[in-house]
């Protein structure tokens, strides 16, 4: 501005033509003095105005950016959600749509047993839709555990409080989508379903379930006794128990069953349906109890059958490793240095427990496995079979933590499922490298720890209006977390909707 009114000040005295219109005569032409005012002059100042201008409309916009993501520091957007809260919530959603995901391919797979066509596509579609969603909310959970976030505590390397909150808000988003989803398929699954109407068929359908488990569980006794004799103690220690708990299950069954009954046959139909959808919850995690001490016994024995081929193998490729790879810089074996001396202590620890007597198959396989990726990490090529070798362990880790989470979902949070979830993404993508099916053994195990110590500090849960058995159906997330009453298909605001009717 300062710029602006320089001419005039420069020139010092009125112009010959301003003078002569004050005067009222014509004023003479006259050029214009060398030292006068040109358009050329105004060029820069407009020139400075017009950047001072674009400055103060980027410190404005950055102002406001900043504001809104929160990284001014110490400055609180108003309206916003507090980092740690929107946690919370992000937590919390994953845990519930998981639950809805869960309970809804349960009772999909009941009501499409007994319905004709494609009658249960459009709530498969909505399934499906959940699912996808629910995937990318856990993938971005796992991106931000990754990166260390922890919001109000400090962030990771290269995380700022904008991109936690950006992904923090994606996964509320992405949830709220799921449960939208499925809130609004409910009422004409309701239909699909027609517990009122076809409680009799549904009662037999379960009637004859309860009786087939309660005919496994001697059996599934003696095979866990089994194990406990021909293998290590840690072989069998993830199905310590879920013999028992099948029992408690099968016993809510029965009580659930009677009394739906009874609600029938006195024409309360509403009642009828909500004990019949507990009994049928807790009939099939009853079976999931046992097929899993049953699985897991198959896992054992083909774990001990491959055991020999691993060793031979990874014993044939250690000296060709040795032969064609150069001498290092100590002159030892050839690339291999300190590998091979882990690679020693880990067979010959295998073999020692191999021939003291009992052991656990699994984790010597694992084991054999590491020694594997430890020879291919120095250089010396891949065992052959070394994938396939690597794969059971996994699948075995996977299928005892989704199993031990599946049951034990009223009291499980969002780690473990976040960790079991990146799990099985990595196994179900084909055919992965040695080192992606050991990182997802890793998450498995992982997972499975995380959830028993969730387990642990829930405690005992109360079992609410559900009579015997109640607590362990709360506990793996039967009945809602005050016991009072099933969870269905549906969405966080619909799947308890038959509560009301729960006596």
């Amino acid at each position: 501005m300062g710029w602006l009114v320089l001419p005039p000040a420069r020139a010092g005295a009125v112009d010959p033509a301003t003078a002569a219109r004050r005067a009222g005569v014509a004023a003479p032409a006259v050029a214009a003095p060398e030292d006068g005012t040109t358009t050329g002059d105004l060029v820069p100042p407009l020139v400075a105005v017009g950047a001072a201008g674009a400055l103060a409309a980027y410190a404005y916009a950055r102002r406001r950016r900043r504001a809104t993501t929160r990284t001014t520091p110490g400055g609180n957007a108003p309206g916003l959600i507090p980092l740690h809260e929107l946690d919370r919530q992000a937590r919390q959603l994953l845990v519930d749509i998981d639950d809805c995901v869960r309970t809804g391919a349960e009772e999909l797979g009941l009501a499409a047993a007994r319905s004709t066509g494609d009658a249960v596509e459009p709530y498969a579609d909505a399934l499906a839709y959940a699912e996808a969603e629910l995937a990318a909310s856990f993938r971005l959970r796992r991106r931000l555990d990754e990166a260390g976030a922890r919001p109000g505590l400090g962030l990771g390397p290269g995380l700022g409080e904008g991109d936690s909150r950006g992904a923090l808000e994606e996964i509320v988003a992405r949830c709220g989508n799921a449960g939208e989803r499925l809130d609004a398929a409910a009422p004409g699954f309701d239909q699909l379903r027609a517990l009122e109407r076809n409680a009799v068929a549904a009662l037999e359908s379960a009637g004859t379930r309860l009786r087939e488990l309660s005919a496994r569980t001697p059996a599934a006794e003696a095979t866990l006794a089994e194990l406990h004799k021909r293998y290590a103690p840690t072989a069998s220690i993830r199905v310590v128990g879920d013999v028992e708990q099948a029992k408690d299950r099968l016993a809510f069954t029965t009580l659930q069953l009677d009394q739906a009954r009874g609600y029938a046959d006195s024409g309360d139909s509403a009642r009828a349906a909500a004990h019949l959808r507990a009994a049928e919850g807790a009939v099939g995690q009853a079976a999931v109890l046992v097929n899993g001490v049953d699985r897991l016994a198959g896992e054992l024995a083909s774990a001990a059958a491959q055991l020999p081929a691993a060793l031979a193998a990874l014993a044939a490729a250690v000296p060709r490793a040795a032969r064609e790879l150069p001498p290092d810089a100590s002159g030892g074996l050839g690339g291999l240095g300190r590998p091979f001396g882990r690679i020693e202590v880990l067979l010959s620890g295998v073999r020692r427990e191999m021939a003291a007597g009992p052991y656990d198959p699994l984790d010597a396989l694992r084991r054999v496995v590491e020694a594997e990726a430890a020879l291919a990490g120095a250089g010396g090529g891949d065992v052959a079979d070394g994938r396939a070798h690597a794969l059971l362990p996994a699948r075995s880790a996977l299928a005892g933590a989704a199993d031990f989470i599946g049951t034990h979902r009223g009291a499980v949070g969002s780690e473990a499922r976040t960790r079991l979830a990146e799990a099985e993404r990595l196994l179900g993508a084909g055919a992965i490298p040695l080192s992606e099916v050991r990182r997802a053994d890793d998450l498995a195990r992982e997972a499975r720890r995380l959830a028993e110590r969730d387990v642990r500090a829930y405690g005992s849960p109360a079992g609410g209006r559900g009579g015997a058995g109640a607590g362990g159906a709360v506990l793996g997330g039967v009945l809602l977390g005050d016991g009072e009453g099933p969870v269905s298909y549906g969405g966080p605001h619909t799947r308890g909707r038959r509560a009301a009717s729960f006596s």
